[in-house]
């Protein structure tokens, strides 16, 4: 029973002394992306492909309000690829997720929230795509965070919540409307640093 006490309150002191990115503030953030987004589907010759998952990065900012519960909205810049039979998309795009967050046990905390997204760019086999449904979509990310004094490090999944289609021409200017689904499916992880 001893033992157990002491070791209760070696734990207790440690994570006391182990302070998780307390308080409000802003920060820096950065990291790597596995992503994949939808199916193209090319109407010319009746085909569906999945995408293979590809690494892509982020960078940006970020603000805390809050220590035990908070909010933390963040302004990412993220560059995305994903591998068709057919070619390789590219797109760039400006997220601005909102997210809440609750400290669990000591240094880790989960989060979850709406992520609002702007497409500045996107590419399919070296064609720019300009006919995007919505240049501006929604999303969500929900995850798990450690934060060490101002040091963080978080690992979250983000998904796409409204249907967003690119359609295009094939390479001999006929419009033969195929279409790819924009939508992100990615694991997300980064390091951020709160100034």
């Amino acid at each position: 029973m001893k033992k157990l006490s002491c070791l209760l309150v070696l734990l207790t002191t440690t994570l006391q002394f182990t302070i998780a990115q307390s308080g409000s503030g802003f920060g820096i953030k950065a990291g790597l992306n596995y992503n994949a987004n939808g199916d193209y589907v090319d109407s010319f010759n009746s085909n569906i492909e999945n995408p293979d998952r590809n690494i892509g990065y982020h960078f940006g900012i970020f603000g805390k309000l809050g220590n035990k519960v908070y909010f933390k909205p963040e302004l990412v810049y993220t560059k995305t690829k994903s591998d068709y039979d057919s070619g390789d998309f590219d797109m760039q795009k400006l997220d601005a997720p909102l997210l809440v967050g609750i400290k669990v046990l000591g240094p880790v905390s989960v989060f979850a929230g709406p992520s609002l997204q702007y497409i500045i760019d996107s590419e399919f086999e070296n064609i720019d795509i300009d006919d995007v449904e919505n240049d501006f979509s929604v999303g969500l990310n929900f995850g798990i965070g450690l934060n060490i004094d101002k040091l963080g490090i978080d690992l979250r999944y983000e998904r796409g919540f409204s249907d967003n289609e690119a359609t295009f021409l094939n390479n001999n200017n006929i419009n033969i409307n195929n279409r790819l689904d924009t939508r992100p499916d990615q694991l997300i992880l980064s390091l951020s640093l709160l100034l």
